[in-house]
């Protein structure tokens, strides 16, 4: 069986779907999840739908126990430094704009430029355009060509840039 195929079997929604073909493009709106993912979710909300981190009776406690081991798996599978370093969101749009904030207040300054490229996804690009307005940061866009979907600059457009 071709690869494509032995994970598509892991997705209920294309076996609903299979004469159509489907291909999904959505995920930084909606992730598909497999069924160990769906089973996951499944036990959580049956066995103990809760609060982490919120509660000291029995199923808060258990709710953060298993969020806690997630993050270890997480973190010994991507050889993160420590498990703390695991942040989960509900989705692409709430960690792009988490990762944009944290970044800007920590490490942009007045007068500082954000560089971006003209194929940003909208989850990426919003926040860096409300960033910048708040506090008064240039944009600085890389262009691409739309035929090859390549960007089209050198070395020469970057320096330039670094020196506005």
């Amino acid at each position: 069986m071709e690869l494509g195929a032995a994970i598509r079997k892991d997705f209920p929604i294309f076996s609903e779907f299979k004469e159509k073909n489907l291909v999904y493009l959505d995920s930084a709106a909606t992730s598909l999840k497999p069924k160990p993912v769906l089973g996951a979710m499944r036990h959580y909300y049956e066995e103990y739908s809760t609060n982490v981190h919120r509660g000291v009776y029995g199923l808060s406690e258990r709710a953060t126990q298993a969020y806690e081991k997630a993050r270890e798996v997480v973190s010994k599978f991507i050889k993160a430094a420590r498990p703390e370093e695991i942040v989960f969101t509900r989705n692409a749009t709430e960690a792009l704009n988490l990762i944009a904030r944290s970044y800007a207040g920590h490490f942009l300054h007045g007068g500082d430029g954000i560089l971006l490229t003209e194929m940003e996804h909208h989850s990426n690009l919003v926040p860096w355009q409300q960033i910048a307005k708040e506090k008064n940061f240039k944009l600085f866009f890389l262009p691409f060509n739309i035929e090859s979907g390549e960007l089209e600059w050198d070395p020469a457009d970057f320096i330039s840039f670094l020196k506005t």
